[in-house]
């Protein structure tokens, strides 16, 4: 356990001089939120600070009745003498970065980030501190992604054919973030897109003046079978083999997920094709930012925690893992 400007508590990320919590998952009176996903974002707290553009993420999530203060990316508040802002962590839509410091220590808690831009979650930003906090979801060498454009016209390329064939094409990605993600980059032209209603109504509450998403349809129980036709469907992964599927004649399944770059892993999952497709940073970005930063200090939290910060040691950083209740979005699809 840390001790410092902020500290690992039993309820979370703790900055005794200020009161706060980042991403606790305990009840608390104010807790800053880095992203809307399930493991940062829990339900109970006083007062949430966080991103404007998260939200109605977060209020689709958490209930419209929450107390929200948002702010917008790089704007500067201060409690009780400790200055924060938030700044874009790439991850998902409204996704954040803290910085906090306190009579000249800076630190970094970083929450979920990945460093390509996938014009929609908007594009990381490098903030230099003393101590940085970084995931680790992805943490050991066999994470290393392909341009996310060459996977779009995989999934393309895919759907095309299964269309071509009379087929369904059923795509597994977690509902908030990936789902959108894919949205943006595949080709609309090549046929109809149906949305699982958790997909949908997840569509439904994003800014669609400045997301910019596919025309879709809602899966409904009125629909036919012919109805999917050619058509690419997405929903979430847990979707994929269960009856909710009986609905598609004749279908082809897919899942989009940094882990289908792990051999085996496609076939535990028991989908027909695999699209390696990640929110997160891959190996050489985690080191890439890690280094950016200008830290001195490293604290690894969720994912090959141990590896990774036994990695940074050699490389001369002070690094130590620590104990979350974080998973990465993509540890529980």
């Amino acid at each position: 356990m840390k001790k410092g400007l902020l500290e690992f508590t039993g309820t979370g990320i703790y900055c005794k001089q200020a009161d706060i919590y980042i991403d606790p998952w305990r009840s608390v009176k104010t807790a800053i939120i880095t992203h809307a996903h399930s493991d940062h974002a829990y339900a109970g707290h006083k007062t949430y600070i966080a991103s404007k553009d998260s939200l109605p993420l977060l209020k689709h999530r958490l209930g419209h009745h929450i107390d929200v203060q948002a702010k917008n990316y790089g704007e500067s508040f201060e409690i009780n003498g400790v200055k924060f802002s938030l700044h874009p962590a790439g991850h998902i839509i409204g996704s954040a970065q803290v910085r906090v410091e306190y009579q000249g220590e800076v630190w970094v808690a970083a929450g979920d980030y990945k460093r390509e831009n996938d014009g929609i979650s908007g594009g990381f930003e490098v903030v230099p501190c003393d101590t940085f906090i970084t995931e680790s979801t992805f943490g050991i060498p066999a994470f290393r992604w392909t341009p996310q454009q060459i996977i779009y016209e995989e999934i393309n390329h895919w759907w095309s054919e299964n269309a071509a064939k009379g087929r369904t094409s059923v795509i597994g990605a977690y509902s908030l973030g990936k789902a959108q993600r894919i949205l943006a980059g595949i080709n609309p032209a090549l046929g109809p897109i149906y949305c699982h209603g958790a997909v949908a109504n997840t569509n439904d509450v994003l800014d669609h003046s400045t997301v910019k998403l596919p025309d879709t349809k809602k899966i409904s129980d009125t629909d036919k079978k012919s109805d999917y036709e050619n058509a690419l469907v997405i929903c979430p992964p847990a979707s994929l083999n269960s009856s909710w599927t009986k609905r598609f004649k004749d279908h082809v399944t897919g899942q989009a997920s940094g882990w289908m770059a792990i051999r085996g892993h496609r076939r535990r999952r028991s989908v027909d094709k695999g699209f390696v497709l990640s929110d997160h940073a891959d190996w050489d970005d985690l080191l890439k930012t890690v280094r950016e930063t200008g830290a001195s200090n490293v604290l690894v939290t969720h994912g090959y925690t141990t590896i990774f910060a036994n990695y940074l040691k050699e490389l001369g950083y002070n690094a130590s893992a620590v104990s979350t209740h974080y998973s990465g979005d993509e540890s529980v699809e």
